[in-house]
């Protein structure tokens, strides 16, 4: 039986394909919207998609439906003039500041990408938070996960601890609210998450007694692995269910997830698009590119079966190195944080949890036959999946073994150094998490990591080359951006949309190199 065709497929159901998640408590503007929401994105009334589903209504969804439905009838109808009279369009967020010294501009920075919403409206995708926030910038104009993390790191060393703290309260709202963190404040992305860097932000803001910011936010900590863990008590060998998995021989570990699998709302041409462009069935498709959406890295040919065919696309295949290490280090802070506070049956539980999962890292998603950490393909597990900056999260959270690290410091300096600092892969596939660009998030784990384990040298050169690009780039354009090329100083590109300025993780990842490990001597 040949697979439907996308764009059949969303014809004949446009709103029966999208169900609730399990915590989902905001229609998105696909639901809102539905065949004016799809004309608005198919037709390419905007060159970004994100524009529509950022918009906010003039009126409620209902009523604008109901003259979309008659006015869509009458000669000389436009869609771009309709949409322009009926949303209010979000602005281009440029944080582009007074250009001062970096460090200066930086400062300078920060309240620029300030936001607040504590009262959402109806009809907007934008969620209420109960404290100010800081965003990525450019089109990024909602707090993001992952990236606060990285955007912290600054705001603590530049001296705005209460931005900081107001972040790890909004996300703690997030979690007690719908059950986790999604990959933004956006209902439109409240069926996913993103890496779960809580627990880091939690020991960050705790840096003198973990274990007790831990405690603090040990039900929260809790609900977190719990989201990332549903469905594990029935899973069978060789089974999945959401976002962990159990491999043929019984082992568990997890994977990126959607609940939803249809087109991403503010990526949805692109999606129809490349799912027509390959022989799978559309919605397979689409749950692995929102897949992909969870994991940060979207996207990046390490997700597929050809490299240089995104339709080839198979993230929930996958059981990626950092999401598992990841969790690993988030088993590690319950099993803290419930000791302090005296639980000790779970700190037990979790304990023996994290020991396993370090046991899996080290010998599941360990490749002896080439001496690096990698993906593991759990539905094919002689799938030799390649060497990505992915695989320094071990060395990052403490969880590989010193023979490890030392092979993974081997691994970087023949095949992830560039001029400018760490590849992110080292193949070129367009994508933007491939070869040439660089992320500062990536940066700082390896350099992290790499001096954990006795690789001081190469980690202080990574940050050296990396800080002296971004500050090269910067004095040349007056921009923070959001990647650059690790070959050449020059802003990153490929992927699906213009790099973008501000930016709060580069930022912040800048500022705590030059506060931490490159303003002590060179060892």
């Amino acid at each position: 039986m040949t697979p439907s065709r996308p764009r059949d497929l969303l014809a004949a159901a446009p709103l029966q394909a999208v169900a609730p998640t399990a915590h989902s408590t905001a229609a998105t503007p696909y639901e809102l919207y539905g065949e004016l929401f799809v004309a608005v994105q198919m037709t390419r009334v905007f060159g970004d998609g994100k524009s529509f589903v950022d918009a906010r209504p003039r009126s409620a969804p209902a009523l604008i439906r109901a003259r979309f439905e008659v006015e869509r009838r009458g000669s000389g109808f436009s869609l771009a003039d309709f949409v322009h009279a009926h949303f209010v369009l979000p602005e281009h967020d440029a944080a582009i500041g007074p250009q001062l010294g970096i460090r200066e501009h930086i400062q300078a920075l920060w309240p620029l990408l300030v936001r607040e919403h504590a009262q959402a409206q109806e009809g907007e995708s934008l969620l209420a938070l109960p404290h100010p926030y800081v965003v990525p910038g450019g089109r990024f104009r909602e707090l993001y996960y992952w990236d606060s993390y990285f955007t912290m790191l600054g705001l603590v060393a530049d001296g705005r601890r209460d931005l900081a703290e107001h972040m790890l309260a909004n996300f703690a709202h997030l979690i007690a609210t719908h059950g986790f963190i999604p990959n933004s404040s956006r209902s439109y992305m409240l069926s996913r998450s993103q890496p779960p860097f809580f627990f880091k932000m939690v020991e960050l803001l705790h840096a003198d007694d973990s274990a007790a910011g831990f405690a603090t936010h040990l039900t929260a900590l809790k609900a977190e692995h719990a989201f990332w863990m549903d469905g594990e008590a029935t899973l069978a060998p060789g089974q999945a269910h959401r976002r962990v998995l159990r491999t043929a021989d019984g082992a568990l570990l997890n994977r990126y997830w959607d609940d939803r699998c249809t087109p991403r709302e503010e990526s949805w041409r692109e999606d129809v698009l490349t799912a027509e462009a390959g022989g799978r069935t559309p919605t397979d498709v689409w749950r692995d590119i929102r897949a992909a959406a969870e994991s940060g890295w979207d996207f990046s040919g390490r997700w597929c079966a050809d490299p240089a065919d995104i339709a080839t696309i198979e993230t929930t295949a996958l059981a990626p190195v950092d999401l598992n290490a990841l969790l690993g280090g988030l088993e590690s802070a319950i099993a803290l944080g419930a000791a302090r506070s005296g639980d000790t049956v779970t700190a037990t539980a979790f304990d023996a949890r994290a020991v396993a999962r370090r046991r899996l890292l080290q010998t599941r998603l360990w490749r002896p036959d080439v001496g690096h950490f990698a993906d593991l393909n759990w539905r094919d597990p002689l799938d030799p999946r390649p060497l990505t900056a992915a695989a320094l999260v071990p060395l990052y959270l403490g969880l590989a073994t010193q023979p490890q690290a030392d092979a993974m410091a081997a691994q970087v300096q023949r095949h992830l150094i560039g001029a400018n600092g760490l590849l992110t892969t080292d193949v070129d596939t367009g994508q933007q998490w491939d070869a040439p660009n660089g992320w500062a998030p990536l940066q700082w784990m390896a350099v992290q990591g790499l001096a954990r384990y006795g690789h001081p040298a190469l980690a202080r050169d990574i940050a050296e080359r990396w800080c002296a690009s971004v500050h090269r780039v910067y004095l040349a354009t007056g921009r923070l951006l959001e990647k650059y090329d690790v070959a050449k100083d020059r802003p990153g590109g490929g992927g699906e949309y213009e790099t973008q300025d501000g930016f709060g993780w580069t930022n912040g990842v800048y500022v705590a190199f030059k506060d931490g490990l490159l303003k002590a001597p060179a060892a």
